[in-house]
């Protein structure tokens, strides 16, 4: 075992230490779940940037633009970055004065506890194949500083971010997030100023036009893909259950919305730093089999042994402080919105163990779900697209107006995932998600018709 695992290692522990020092503080479902609403600017803005700032940004951005140049980069970080902007531009403060504790209560109290029940069995899944995402590239980052085989790091980094999860709750994270976003970006900088003493401006020179072609090499992108490489990561994240777990975890309504706009600007800057890795990437690494694993590379190349310790442990900490959010909303979703309610007499301690439990097993899926992926970015291709369009159809409308109702909310929910699946899987269609999205629209303006029509007939009478 050499010096830098030795340290990526005692980070790790470190890191699950503070999960539970913080996790011995939590006595209400409410602790656990949204930290007792107590969130400032600082830890806020943090646990905004670190939650979003993961393993698909840090591996897997910076994998795709080594392989795909600019157009690589379209999702991240511009549309995710683009996402955290716009919720909290419009969203934030609004889903805040709702006093929500998780994103399912939200389709309970603007529709009813049938639609709560049918959204959260499509979010929770969202967030199982987020954090199988981050599983898989913690497990991409032992096997570039250890040497030990993928499936051996994924199943040690499975075990570490269960546990780090169980323990921890919302406002473990957002501590931890503070930790972790100050040393990502430590990181990522240490790396970009070795980069620059090493090569200069040459591996930036060297960059052909085509890669910063934003429409892929031969520029050929019709307008529907880029929309639908847009949509995804923009709408399909909007109202992913992490962010919004942190926005109704805020002081005020408008701390949520000015420390959600902050965490996006830091994500959209920091994220910049992989990008420009990912376009130097074949000058600096050539002929990589696995892509992903060019940032870890780089480092073990250009840094001496404690600074690439100093960059592990950055890259660790994007992932720790994504997969244990992920994880998390997760089982508070299903723990909150669909068990506690089966049990209306559950004491406090009984429903922070239910929360538990659910992290757990959940930790168990996504475990096997990173063992067999294609990769971290088809995950969070995957993880953002799948069963959203109705979703954000339903928050979008039901949050900005009184437009529509139960039916308007479960026929939109329904056939945006219905579309979606059958357009990516069964039937493929050239672009899934927009046609999801256009159908599930549709299917609320059909469903707030047929719920005004009055009824006719001897019942009217």
């Amino acid at each position: 075992m050499n010096f830098v695992t030795v340290v990526v290692f005692g980070y790790v522990l470190v890191s699950l230490g503070i999960g539970v020092w913080i996790g011995r503080r939590i006595r209400t479902e409410s602790d656990y779940l949204v930290a007792g609403r107590s969130l400032g600017y600082a830890l806020g803005s943090f646990t905004i940037f670190a939650t979003w700032f993961g393993a698909e940004t840090c591996i897997g951005a910076a994998g795709a633009v080594y392989e795909e140049g600019l157009a690589g980069g379209s999702a991240d970080p511009f549309g995710y970055g683009l996402c955290l902007v716009l919720m909290g531009a419009v969203f934030a403060a609004r889903l805040w004065r709702m006093g929500l504790t998780t994103l399912g209560d939200f389709f309970r109290q603007r529709y009813s506890p049938h639609v709560e029940r049918v959204a959260v069995l499509l979010i929770a899944p969202t967030s199982i194949l987020w954090a199988a995402a981050q599983i898989r590239a913690f497990g991409q980052v032992l096997t570039a500083t250890s040497g030990y085989a993928v499936p051996q790091t994924i199943t040690f980094a499975a075990l570490v971010v269960i546990a780090y999860t169980v323990f921890g709750g919302l406002l473990a994270d957002a501590w931890t997030d503070l930790v972790q976003g100050i040393a990502l970006a430590v990181g990522l900088v240490v790396l970009a100023v070795a980069t620059w003493t090493h090569h200069g401006l040459e591996a930036l020179a060297a960059v052909p036009p085509e890669r910063l072609n934003p429409l892929g090499p031969a520029g050929g992108a019709s307008s529907l893909d880029l929309l639908e490489a847009w949509a995804i990561p923009v709408l399909g994240s909007l109202f992913s259950a992490e962010v919004v777990a942190r926005v109704i975890a805020m002081r005020r309504p408008a701390v949520a919305r000015n420390a959600t706009l902050l965490g996006g600007g830091a994500y959209l800057l920091i994220g910049l730093l992989p990008v420009g890795f990912g376009l130097m990437g074949p000058t600096l690494a050539p002929g990589l089999d696995h892509p992903e694993q060019l940032l870890p590379r780089l480092a073990a190349d250009l840094l001496p042994p404690v600074l690439a310790a100093v960059f592990a442990g950055a890259l660790v900490s994007a992932i720790l402080s994504t997969v244990d959010s992920a994880l998390l909303a997760a089982s508070s979703l299903v723990s909150h919105n669909l068990v506690v309610p089966l049990r209306p007499h559950t004491t406090e301690r009984e429903r922070v163990l239910f929360a538990r439990a659910g992290v757990l097993a959940f930790g168990i899926v996504a475990y096997a779900l990173a063992l067999h992926a294609e990769g971290v970015y088809a995950l969070v291709e995957e993880a953002s697209a799948f069963g959203s369009a109705g979703i954000f159809v339903v928050v979008a409308v039901g949050s900005l107006s009184r437009f529509g109702g139960p039916p308007s909310a479960l026929a939109a929910v329904l056939t945006g995932a219905v579309a979606w699946i059958a357009g990516a899987y069964l039937v493929p269609v050239p672009h899934p998600y927009l046609t999801s999205l256009v159908l599930a629209a549709a299917a609320y303006l059909l469903g707030a018709r047929v719920g005004r029509v009055p009824p006719s007939g001897p019942r009217a009478l």
